[in-house]
């Protein structure tokens, strides 16, 4: 789950247009929630952000698939440039 706290002074801005009737919607939620439409906004949008990303890490198999994605598994890598560079580099959803 995301959980991040927003510093005061914001570095960056991002800007977005919407119509009326969405940005009525917007206001009304971020009341409801006792939030400014600035942090109700930035705190959907990194939830979202978070699934979308989790969502590519997780993927169900049937048993035959299983079996043989654990036999890949339990085999030793061999040496290769990519995957050392793949270990040793930063998920997308840590940067």
């Amino acid at each position: 789950m995301y959980v991040q706290m927003v510093s005061a002074m914001a570095s960056t801005v991002i800007n977005l247009r919407a119509d009326e009737r969405r940005r009525a919607l917007i206001d009304r939620a971020a009341e409801a929630t006792g939030k400014n439409r600035s942090e109700f906004m930035l705190d959907a949008a990194c939830r979202e952000a978070t699934a979308v990303l989790l969502d590519r890490q997780l993927f169900h198999l049937d048993a035959k698939a299983y079996e043989h994605f654990t036999a890949a598994l339990d085999k030793p890598p061999t040496a290769n440039a990519k995957l050392r560079r793949l270990l040793v580099s930063r998920a997308p959803w840590d940067r």
